[in-house]
């Protein structure tokens, strides 16, 4: 499993009381029924495309580009977890724009340190404490980034968003055994990739306890 940076907002979004309501008001172009949808998750898809992309403007680019597909494309929506499907245009967002970008030889994504600073300010309390942290997520969004891009998509899912394999699956669109096995292979070759960063998990789970 990954560990939870504390400065992003990894913990599962719960539905909206009335979110069938809020769906269908959508669904039949009720405008302030998306938006209070959109509002509800933006937080979430934000978060998902800084993990997939690790820049916080391409982030907002692919949140954006999400929550104009979604408007499109809602009134074909057939059910299921609302969330799931959010997440998974706002993944295929984030990948198309990451393609968009590996077409220009001349751009490249930024380092981890450019999407942090965007990002919440965590309450320090322990400034060394909190250096090592933040050293262990900037090589840990690195190696995401080193991974397969649907291996990425899974583990991000799975372990920072805390979505289960049928969850995930859903929001892939695949079956759920090759969620499995991406979700395996994945932590497999993360693992091997923060082997030389090793005494900073361990420090990790030390402030933890």
């Amino acid at each position: 499993m990954l560990p939870r940076d504390p400065a992003r907002p990894a913990s599962r979004t719960a539905p909206l009381p009335d979110e069938e309501a809020v769906i269908a008001r959508a669904a039949s172009g009720d405008r302030t029924a998306f938006t209070q949808l959109i509002e509800h998750y933006q937080s979430a898809c934000y978060g998902l495309a800084w993990r997939l992309l690790g820049d916080p403007d391409q982030a907002a680019d692919a949140a954006q580009d999400a929550f104009v597909h979604a408007y499109d494309a809602i009134a074909k929506y057939r059910g299921g977890l609302f969330r799931s499907w959010l997440l998974r245009i706002t993944a295929n967002a984030s990948y198309d724009i990451l393609r968009r970008a590996q077409r220009k030889p001349t751009t490249t994504l930024p380092d981890a340190e450019e999407g942090e600073a965007e990002l919440p300010d965590r309450s320090a309390v322990d400034p060394e404490a909190e250096a090592g942290r933040s050293e262990l997520y900037r090589y840990l969004d690195a190696a995401l980034r080193l991974l397969p891009q649907d291996q990425r998509t899974a583990l991000v899912m799975c372990d920072v968003y805390g979505m289960d394999y049928g969850e995930v699956a859903e929001a892939t669109e695949s079956a759920l055994g090759t969620v499995k096995s991406r979700i395996h292979r994945g932590r497999l070759r993360l693992r091997e990739l923060m082997a030389e960063h090793r005494e900073l998990f361990l420090n990790e789970r030390r402030l933890d306890r």
